[in-house]
């Protein structure tokens, strides 16, 4: 086969570097391709974003709920094993490392969904984060505060381009109002205890999103201890969250404009008894609100 010149000049054939010897010519030859890649291929700024995207399906933050979290028989509850978690927090703080590298740019420009998961993921892995600050020598997230300064107001973490605490995170960005909108969330940001909805053993990521939050409100209304029907009083006793976030739930999300509409909705888990569901949907119950466990979500 006959090569041209230009063929053998990017194949590197030419005679003197087949002997091992380079040539003057060869070595212009080179310089010139040289100048041409560099022309042809700009140069990659120093601030240029990595090449691969974000992880939306947020795989590191799965693997270690997967392995930490312990879930209860009946699947409405779960805890977390912070002792074992603790071995491995070289791999959150990667996790963590990797929400904190995530410009504002970036974010905005992804689908709600994808923003609204990453938040919740954020909220929660931060959580845990704070939780193993001081484990184990703890037995409430709120011995992280004090009486003036909540462990939700410490500004411990940096996300979209800011110094965090896990209050800005929730009411800031989550609940900001006109942007996500959903009281669901109240089911998915987890507080480390055992008062607080369940952490699920798995990342809440953007395609799957709907069903888990409603399936977060499903396992947390079938919890007895914490969201009960009493028919021989007459009272439904629930968690003090529908107390303090009754706002959210009345906002009109899904159709539901009060609690009352709500609890009628799933008065199939709040009692398993025909009697007793159709008195909770048709409102005939004096409304309690249960005490609020702040024991650590510790699974030992």
């Amino acid at each position: 086969m006959i090569c041209s010149p230009e063929h053998r000049l990017l194949h590197g054939q030419f005679d003197g570097a087949r002997h091992g010897v380079v040539s003057g010519v060869g070595a212009i030859r080179h310089g010139i391709l040289l100048a041409l890649l560099l022309i042809v291929v700009p140069a990659i700024p120093a601030t240029a974003q990595p090449i691969f995207g974000f992880d939306h399906h947020h795989t590191p933050w799965t693997t270690l709920l997967k392995q930490h979290v312990v879930m209860s028989a009946d699947g409405n509850t779960s805890g977390v094993r912070y002792a074992t978690l603790r071995l491995q927090r070289g791999a959150l703080k990667a996790y963590l490392d990797s929400l904190s590298s995530v410009p504002v740019s970036t974010y905005e420009g992804w689908t709600r969904a994808q923003q609204l998961a990453f938040l919740i993921n954020a909220y929660n892995a931060f959580t845990v984060e704070l939780v193993l600050s001081r484990y184990p020598d703890l037995k409430s997230i709120k011995e992280l505060g004090s009486l003036l300064h909540s462990p939700w107001k410490k500004t411990f973490f940096r996300l979209l381009g800011q110094e965090r605490s896990l209050d800005e995170v929730e009411h800031g960005l989550i609940r900001a109002p006109g942007v996500f909108d959903d009281p669901r969330i109240h089911v998915a940001v987890v507080c480390a205890s055992i008062g607080c909805p369940m952490l699920r053993n798995e990342a809440y990521v953007a395609e799957q999103l709907d069903a888990q939050f409603d399936d977060g409100m499903r396992r947390f209304l079938s919890d007895r201890s914490r969201n009960r029907f009493d028919a021989a009083t007459g009272t439904l006793t629930v968690s003090k969250l529908f107390d303090w976030y009754r706002k959210d739930f009345e906002q009109g999300h899904k159709g539901i404009s009060s609690l009352h509409g709500l609890f009628a909705r799933y008065a199939g888990l709040l009692s398993s008894a025909g009697p007793a569901q159709a008195d909770i949907r048709a409102g005939r119950y004096r409304l309690t609100y249960g005490d609020y466990d702040w024991a650590l979500n510790d699974a030992r």
